[in-house]
């Protein structure tokens, strides 16, 4: 049986990471979250990036993940070493994770009469275990649509003729399908305005955590893998998008293995990966892609 390095997150110690709180507890088998990180051979830990109303009285919390490897990507499918309960394990969290610390990269709405019920993701990454526990806590509200500091609103993206996306990621954008090794077009619009001068208050108002910053521009697209039993190789991972009433960012993806995929796009206007920290303002959005087996496979 394999034995794990615990690093079992309780409710007791807050473990600040640069401008985002970690609630965890490490036991001194597993390395403290501060310690100098190393190429690979590290764990991963969940990130609370908080909380914020909806119109229709729910509530959404936005999570992302800081895996401590400077270079190592991980694969961790949905199960005993991926999981979100109760509830899961499935509740669309990522299966691919990248290096270092990825912003925001899904949320999980709750009912209104969720109150303060508690989450719990479960990550083991190279043998070491991470449990951070989740709620609706007072202190994490925020409003990732407007940041009140300076006017900045997320950047706004579109699939073909769905509907505009902004801010958070919520469900699947749109649905593509391809063929192993051959390229996927994936391609959208997307726009960034200036900030106002005189921002009207969102739901969330004086409830964030926030700063000033310069104003959005310009405005960079960029893809990742999310899920998937492959790898996929991105034609430009990277689309810079530079007229501020919007255009189209197109590139190609191929994918080396059949099945499902998802693809994780991001809008980053000049405040940078997180909004530098601000929680706003960013729009993430998943893209699913079905992957058929070549036809001269045998």
């Amino acid at each position: 049986m394999l034995a794990y390095r615990s690093a079992v997150a309780t409710l007791t110690t807050v473990i600040a990471l640069g401008s985002v709180m970690f609630l965890g507890a490490q036991s001194s088998q597993g390395p403290l979250p501060l310690e100098p990180s190393k190429v690979r051979g590290e764990a991963v830990y969940a990130a609370i990036e908080g909380w914020y109303h909806n119109a229709d009285g729910t509530s959404t919390l936005l999570l992302g993940y800081y895996n401590r490897n400077q270079q190592q990507i991980l694969d961790i499918p949905v199960g005993p070493n991926n999981a979100i309960e109760p509830g899961g394990p499935d509740q669309n969290q990522p299966t691919h994770f990248l290096p270092r610390r990825q912003w925001g990269v899904f949320s999980i709405t709750v009912p209104k009469d969720f109150g303060q019920k508690k989450l719990t993701w479960t990550i083991v990454a190279n043998d070491q275990k991470t449990q951070v526990a989740f709620w609706l806590n007072p202190p994490y509200i925020l409003d990732p649509f407007i940041n009140l500091a300076n006017g900045n609103t997320p950047p706004k993206v579109k699939f073909g003729a769905g509907p505009e996306l902004q801010g958070p990621p919520r469900g699947i954008a749109t649905t593509l399908s391809g063929t192993v090794n051959e390229p996927v077009t994936l391609k959208l619009w997307a726009m960034d305005k200036p900030p106002t001068t005189a921002p009207e208050p969102g739901p969330n108002a004086g409830r964030g955590r926030g700063r000033g910053g310069e104003p959005p521009a310009p405005l960079n697209i960029t893809w990742n893998k999310y899920r998937g039993p492959g790898t996929v190789t991105f034609a430009a991972q990277k689309l810079p998008i530079r007229t501020p009433e919007g255009a189209e960012a197109e590139t190609t993806a191929k994918f080396s293995a059949p099945g499902e995929y998802w693809l994780l796009a991001t809008a980053n206007d000049n405040s940078g990966d997180g909004g530098g920290g601000d929680q706003c303002c960013w729009t993430n959005a998943h893209v699913k892609v079905n992957i058929r087996a070549s036809a001269t496979a045998q």
